[in-house]
């Protein structure tokens, strides 16, 4: 009995071993060029104004690939004195959140501004401040006010 088992396991191993290998045909892979990195530049200048009974509000600013933003701001309201100096920031979703550096009467002064982006505008936020480090910036940015009367819409930016 041990022989018969000892045959017929020899048998079906040879059998296995000598079962033809199926051959296939290698599979051609054609490599596909790599793609190129979608580079995003900016987008240039963006421009927006406000006018309302001889008052103004020009923004115009740069927003690069990282949400950073670069440009100016100038407020020239009747009744007050003329302002206009650099905006630096960030996008944060639809918020632009700046350092707006600027001179009025000869004196340097930082604040921080807030606009919104709303149906293509931008749009003013106004709410309590505190000054520190001689910068006046909100006291707590949730709580800002967005006051329409004051949407600067798009407008064709100045060549200078």
């Amino acid at each position: 009995m041990k022989k018969i088992a000892l045959l017929t396991t020899l048998i079906l191993t040879v059998l296995v071993s000598c079962k033809k290998a199926t051959t296939t045909e290698p599979v051609q892979i054609t490599p596909s060029p790599p793609k190129e990195a979608e580079i995003v530049e900016p987008a240039g200048d963006q421009c927006y104004a406000w006018r309302s009974d001889g008052s103004v509000i020009e923004m115009s600013f740069n927003v690069n690939s990282h949400q950073e933003v670069n440009g100016k701001l100038s407020y020239n309201l009747v009744g007050k004195d003329k302002n206009e100096g650099t905006l630096i920031g960030n996008m944060k979703g639809d918020t632009l959140i700046a350092d707006y550096t600027f001179n009025s009467e000869g004196v340097s002064s930082v604040r921080e501004v807030v606009f919104l982006q709303k149906d293509g505008t931008f749009i003013e936020g106004y709410g309590d401040v505190v000054t520190a480090n001689d910068k006046v910036t909100f006291k707590d940015k949730t709580k800002l006010k967005f006051d329409q009367k004051n949407t600067l819409i798009k407008v064709d930016c100045k060549v200078e």
